[in-house]
């Protein structure tokens, strides 16, 4: 199997029986520990222009992160700036929450602005690529340095034609594929449209050989140490 296939911590690489939580500094830390190339990780926008590494829009025990100021967010929860910096010299896929369907939601996008000032303000654009699920985040950030790698996420339920041809519209250079939309087929065609692909979640053997087959460029794993031997096997 070629090495050049990335492997990317999917939010960090959490192990809960030790105390390391997802999206915390620990995770990351333990992600490279065992050989990630990458990691994935959440960006939401605090109620003071905050960028915190969390995923869900509700933070336990502390509220919902749009209603917190940066200094009440819980002590694991990390700002992106310190996230970026555990992970020098990997990759960081930076996912925008933003969307819609979500209380929080920022028409302005601004979050946007914020991530692209963090990231060149740490001169970290040569290894960060930026994904959403919202193309309006995605459109902000192209806008904002066009130089910046940005990869749409796709839903399960997306025909993922479309979701290329969105891809392709917004100027990304990634479309980012759950598991189920993972093909031969519908990697080639994004390849053929000039996309890398990036498969989420891996969390089996089963599943991370098929999408291995299928071509992609990226896993995006909650197993880094499976992801690690399979993809660097002769």
């Amino acid at each position: 199997m070629t090495n050049s296939i990335a492997v990317q911590a999917h939010r960090g690489s959490p192990d809960p029986d030790n105390g390391v939580q997802e999206n915390t500094l620990d995770a990351f830390a333990l992600a490279s520990a065992l050989g990630a190339d990458g990691v994935e990780l959440d960006v939401r926008l605090t109620a003071d222009g905050g960028l915190a590494v969390h995923h869900d829009p509700v933070i336990d025990g502390a509220g919902p992160v749009h209603e917190l100021a940066t200094a009440d967010l819980p002590d694991r929860v990390p700002l992106l700036a310190e996230a970026l910096e555990v992970c020098t010299g990997m990759l960081v896929n930076i996912e925008i929450k933003n969307h819609p369907t979500e209380p929080a939601f920022d028409p302005t996008d601004r979050a946007s602005s914020l991530v692209v000032a963090v990231v060149e303000e740490l001169d970290r654009g040569g290894s960060v690529v930026v994904s959403s699920f919202w193309s309006g985040a995605l459109a902000a950030v192209c806008s904002l340095d066009p130089s910046l790698a940005c990869g749409l996420l796709v839903l399960p339920s997306f025909d993922p034609l479309v979701g290329i041809a969105g891809a392709l519209e917004l100027g990304c250079g990634a479309v980012h594929l759950p598991v189920n939309l993972v093909d031969t087929a519908t990697v080639a065609a994004a390849h053929d449209a000039g996309l890398a692909v990036a498969a989420w979640t891996v969390a089996d053997a089963a599943v991370l050989d098929a999408v291995l087959a299928a071509g992609v460029d990226t896993v995006i794993t909650d197993d880094v140490a499976m992801a690690r031997r399979a993809v660097d096997r002769p």
